[in-house]
């Protein structure tokens, strides 16, 4: 079930993501135009902000957890197909539009999800249930992502997307073969205004009431600044050196995949071995270098086995650098708080992504290809500086935030 869960979860992502990127990049629209596509994903970074909603709204049917999922999920099933059925050639903001519904619903979905794994299993089956989610999550993320470009080549982008749209059936139909979770509640604040209070602004408050919180937020933030600069221009980059859909869908499909498992099973490593702020600043330089790969690229067009190496090593450095960053967030929590506040924080850390990320074709129209990657291969430099100044003032792994 979870596996199956996970399936539905991952579709959307990389569906209103690099895909939908490809797509605008194949139909000719100004550089501009493709990096909103960043944007696009602003949803799954203020997910938290109607997540309550979930919690204190009953559903009309099924349950709770179970009401709510199908209906978003039916949602999602029909936003996808409107998506299948748009024309980025001549409404380009449509298209647009109808992406960030996707991305909207998916990240509902995603919350909804998120409960009903807590709610169903006991606290020993959780590692299990999560490994299970992430597997079909992966799975999932490579059949809209590599699967979608490769057929697009041969049925065109409308009907690749609408099987993507049937594929996400499998999320009603997983939700209607499972149990709805039995879960006794607490008495809480009366009203929603109250119970939100208590569930989001007490934790944030508490986060922020610690000195050197706005060091550790900037951080956060500027963490995957590079990636958000550098991924909204991959598509119209690689079409402009001459690779096609097919190229570009065998460089992003399973030996990536295996890179990004990989990367995150070293970065475990790292962690266990150097202790998180360490390894932090390791891998984010491996990560810098690894960014360096992307202009490297330009001086080989139309050359398969570079672009196969570039998504691999980017791939791998990526997954290496985010298991000491999710390791570092996870110390962060205080226990009073730890689900909302990581919420909140593991929110905050693609929120350049989804927000600077959409300057990216305008800086890329400026500069020119090569030298706008190799200003991203730099901008993760701010995110290695604040590091060493929370190293100076308090270590990772100890339970308040820098002291400053």
């Amino acid at each position: 079930m979870m596996t199956a869960l996970g399936f539905a979860s991952g579709l959307p992502l990389a569906l209103s993501g690099f895909t939908l990127s490809m797509w605008l990049t194949s139909a000719h629209l100004a550089l501009g135009v493709i990096g909103l596509t960043a944007n696009i994903g602003l949803a799954y970074t203020l997910k938290f902000l109607w997540a309550p909603v979930f919690d204190e709204v009953p559903p009309l049917w099924l349950g709770r957890r179970r009401g709510w999922l199908l209906t978003v999920q039916v949602l999602l099933v029909a936003g996808i197909a409107a998506l299948a059925l748009s024309n980025p050639v001549g409404h380009a903001g449509l298209t647009l539009a109808i992406g960030a519904v996707v991305a909207f619903v998916s990240a509902s979905q995603d919350i909804l999800i998120d409960a009903w794994r807590i709610e169903s299993f006991a606290p020993r089956r959780q590692g299990a249930a999560l490994a299970a989610y992430i597997w079909g999550y992966r799975g999932a993320m490579l059949v809209s992502g590599a699967g979608v470009i490769a057929l697009s080549a041969r049925t065109g982008w409308h009907v690749a997307i609408l099987l993507v749209a049937c594929l996400a059936l499998i999320g009603p139909l997983a939700t209607l073969l499972a149990a709805e979770p039995e879960v006794t509640r607490q008495s809480g604040p009366a009203g929603f205004a109250a119970r939100f209070t208590a569930a989001v602004r007490v934790p944030l408050a508490e986060f922020l009431s610690r000195r050197g919180a706005v060091v550790v937020i900037a951080f956060i933030v500027s963490f995957r600044l590079g990636e958000a600069l550098a991924g909204g221009m991959l598509a119209p980059y690689y079409t402009s050196l001459g690779f096609n859909r097919a190229a570009i869908a065998v460089a992003n499909g399973p030996v990536s995949l295996l890179a990004t498992l990989a990367g995150a099973a070293l970065g475990g490593v790292l962690v266990a071995r150097l202790g998180v702020g360490r390894a932090l600043l390791v891998t984010a330089l491996f990560q810098t270098v690894a960014l360096l790969m992307y202009p490297a690229l330009g001086l080989f067009p139309g050359h398969p086995a570079m672009l196969v190496a570039t998504s691999v090593v980017e791939s791998f450095a990526g997954a290496l650098a985010y298991a000491g960053f999710l390791t570092y967030l996870s110390g962060l929590c205080n226990p009073e708080y730890t689900a909302t506040q990581y919420a909140l924080l593991s929110s905050l850390s693609p929120l350049a992504l989804h927000t600077i990320g959409g300057l990216s074709g305008v800086m890329a129209a400026g500069l020119g290809f090569i030298p706008f990657f190799i200003a991203t291969s730099f901008a993760a430099l701010p995110a290695m500086a604040l590091m060493l100044v929370i190293l100076k003032f308090y270590p990772p792994g100890e339970r308040r935030v820098a002291e400053i």
